[in-house]
């Protein structure tokens, strides 16, 4: 009877603490759910906020999520088949070559080692996370798992590996990720060549952007700093967005969004500040050419040295009963070898080109948002991004309660000056510039050079970057650093950060006239933020309707389809409102004429450069408008979709058999409220744009925010909040959200959750 006594009473000298109460469980943490089903995550230390986060998320989005893991883990192929595809960054791919990139370029050891160097929080909350998503999976049981995902085997419990997969993919959106298939299928030559279909990402056409204003005291109704934010990001998929307040340790309440697998808000609010992102022009890698030792096309010169390429060699498990498949790639001290066929980038006996990413192995995106989230003013923003140079590939857009706006385009990029760009250039730099900088692989001295003080070698110092702080307004949608504010452009950097004194995008410019449009009328307050951020004008129907139209009443309508058109743009308000008739003919007509060579008859000026270029070519052009005018119309026609028809009864949300009309446009025509959709039966479905759209500014209390969340909260189409945010889009309503521990206790609409273990 001894050793039983004994065990117990060591049993209960552990679970005792020293004042004599039970010990306090690992992981603890309370979920309140208001309006919409917003999940307001309070925990005391790190570990409980990564538990309570990864909780709630599950609860609205498991099978999303559970697939992502499935994805960064290299198992696509296993159980969706090899020719199936995946999302990766903002496109897809098909699963094997998704399997391959993932097998072959995500470093688990490397990842591992780089997270026990990161600050014991940003290791606590991945601790948390990991513990709350496998206890949402035994909470639920078989029976309580979403209709979509029930009974699949990659729905399973996960290990601080899978996090590490998921945050390293994560930083890599903008970058590598839009070349996985180039880069898994890569070969030496006399190698089987690659069966998929490969391109370089066209910048402009992968959706990626967003619109953010910061606004100063000078500007605002109450002297105090304003935050709009209006990302455009995908309406499916785990770069969807998701709402959440968080109360932590160390002071830490912050409320905003973050995408899968995120544990605390990326984008959002606290008491002191606001923030928002968009996508940077910045490029957060660089291309090299080598050149191959003409004994080994596996070796590659290097100052006139041989130097060995290293191979990676993987397996791929395939559908049960399928041989796996093996692959090997190849990678150099310059970044793996990529392969496009089409654009001539071969890997031949003399040549191959390489990747090399800054955002490869970045583990400080977390701790940037946690500092970014306990900043008080927009210096401690600034601070944030800059000494960690962990934000991956967005701008910064802040303001602060006493006034003070931010436009930081500081982030994780290559430190490559505009001297190396040049004297390290190739013969065919040329033909990259507009994707990426292109450096000579041959010389060592062509590789990034190594600044003191930055937290990896061959990162570009904040210094060398582009920050603005001012009490007037900043605003940015996606051009480069060059111009936030046309009063005050900022001076020429690196072409590693965008492009400086070129024409700028036709929604970067209506956003520099609808700015001080709506300024014009009075100081900032949230009505006049939230009908900017609503802002459903296209400036290329602004610049064209009217020329059209000439066109058609000079009589040069020489067709039915042509006459039709006219007869529908001329009926047309020039936005893209629920109400507008003729909108999907414009959408249909411009993307075929907004590359003409000779548009406009009025060059572009890097003097007036929100002017120009302008006023439509239509004495030489005149013919080739009215044809993409024509064939617009018969796009239409073949579609089933009425010249005339409402936008609204076009670009349609389904939740279920609802049909709930969807507003905004294509960025492409220089609209604000971004919204590209694809063909759906008898119309468009929304694919890609405004998401979480937040007006935030600030009383003598803190924040005063509005926001919705344009697709909801939840994928799973059994939720109440699987479309509930989307029907007040669609009306234009926006929610107040609820901050402060009274109004969350007020819009609470269900009682309070506690999890521990």
């Amino acid at each position: 009877m001894r050793i039983p006594a004994r065990a117990a009473a060591i049993a209960a000298l552990a679970l005792a603490s020293t004042t004599g109460t039970l010990a306090a469980p690992r992981f603890a943490a309370s979920i309140t759910r208001t309006t919409f089903g917003i999940p307001h995550i309070a925990a005391k230390d790190w570990r409980g906020v990564g538990y309570g986060v990864a909780y709630a998320y599950a609860e609205d989005n498991l099978c999303m999520l559970a697939e992502e893991f499935a994805t960064v883990a290299g198992e696509r192929s296993r159980f969706w088949g090899p020719e199936g595809t995946a999302t990766l960054g903002f496109d897809t791919v098909d699963n094997l070559s998704s399997d391959v990139f993932f097998r072959a370029m995500i470093d688990v050891a490397a990842l591992r080692a780089g997270a026990a160097q990161q600050t014991p929080r940003m290791q606590q909350l991945v601790e948390g996370y990991v513990a709350g998503y496998n206890r949402f999976l035994k909470d639920a049981g078989p029976e309580g798992i979403p209709a979509a995902c029930r009974g699949k085997p990659w729905v399973r419990a996960i290990t601080a590996d899978d996090l590490l997969r998921l945050n390293e993919k994560q930083m890599l959106l903008a970058s590598s990720l839009n070349l996985a298939a180039p880069i898994a299928n890569a070969a030496p030559p006399g190698s089987p060549a690659p069966k998929v279909a490969m391109d370089l990402p066209d910048t402009q056409e992968l959706g990626v952007g967003s619109n953010g204003w910061a606004f100063g005291g000078e500007t605002t109704a109450n002297g105090r700093g304003m935050v709009i934010g209006n990302p455009h990001f995908p309406w499916k998929g785990p770069a969807r967005f998701w709402q959440l307040h968080v109360t932590g340790p160390e002071g830490y309440d912050v409320m905003g969004v973050g995408i899968a697998g995120t544990p605390i808000p990326t984008l959002g609010f606290n008491k002191d500040v606001a923030w928002t992102h968009t996508v940077t022009e910045a490029r957060h890698f660089t291309l090299f050419q080598l050149a191959l030792d003409p004994a080994d096309p596996t070796r590659y010169m290097v100052d006139g040295e041989s130097e060995a390429m290293t191979p990676v060699t993987v397996t791929v498990p395939m559908p049960e009963g399928e041989a796996p498949v093996t692959r090997t790639l190849y990678t150099t001290r310059f970044g793996p070898v990529f392969v496009v066929p089409a654009r001539g980038i071969t890997w031949s006996a003399q040549s191959a080109f390489t990747l090399k990413d800054a955002n490869r192995g970045n583990q400080r995106g977390i701790e940037a948002w946690i500092r970014i989230g306990a900043a008080k003013n927009v210096g401690e923003i600034k601070a944030a991004v800059s000494e960690t140079l962990g934000i991956p590939w967005v701008n910064t857009i802040a303001a602060d309660r006493f006034g003070d706006a931010l436009h930081a385009d500081v982030t994780a990029v290559p430190n490559v000056s505009a001297e190396k760009a040049k004297t390290c250039a190739t013969p065919i730099a040329g033909l990259f510039a507009e994707f990426a900088v292109l450096l000579d692989g041959s010389r060592s001295a062509c590789d990034w050079d190594v600044a003191p003080g930055t937290p990896a070698p061959g990162l570009m110092p904040a210094s060398d970057q582009a920050a603005t702080v001012t009490k007037s307004w900043l605003t940015n949608s996606n051009d480069s650093y060059w111009i936030s504010n046309p009063a005050f452009p900022h001076p020429r950097l690196s072409p590693v950060l965008g492009k400086w004194g070129q024409a700028l995008s036709l929604r970067t410019r209506s956003n520099f006239l609808e700015t001080p449009a709506a300024l014009a009328g009075g100081k900032l307050d949230h009505p006049r933020a939230e009908a900017l951020a609503f802002a459903n004008r296209s400036l290329a129907a602004d610049m064209a309707t009217g020329p059209i139209l000439a066109l058609c009443a000079a009589g040069e309508a020489k067709t039915d389809a042509v006459t039709r058109g006219c007869t529908a743009l001329a009926g047309w308000d020039r936005r893209f409102e629920t109400t507008s008739r003729g909108a999907a003919l414009f959408r249909a007509f411009w993307p075929r004429v907004a590359r003409l060579p000779g548009l406009w008859a009025v060059p572009f000026d890097a003097a007036d450069p929100v002017n120009t270029p302008r006023t439509l070519a239509v004495d030489k052009l005149g013919d080739k408008l009215l044809l993409a005018l024509g064939e617009a119309v018969g796009e239409l026609d073949t579609a089933g979709i009425a010249l005339d028809a409402p936008w609204g009864e076009v670009q349609r949300f389904m939740a279920g058999n609802a049909a709930i009309p969807v507003h905004g446009g294509p960025g492409g025509a220089g609209v604000l409220n971004v919204m590209e959709s694809t063909p759906a039966p008898a119309g468009l479905a929304p694919r890609h744009g405004t998401s979480y759209i937040q007006a935030v500014g600030f009383d003598a209390k803190g924040p005063v925010a509005d926001a919705i969340l344009s697709y909801s909260q939840s994928t799973d189409p059994a939720s109440p909040h699987y479309a509930d945010q989307t029907r007040e889009y669609a009306a234009k309503r926006w929610n107040r959200l609820p901050f402060h521990p009274k109004d969350v206790k007020a819009a609470a609409i269900a009682k309070t959750k506690r999890i521990a273990e």
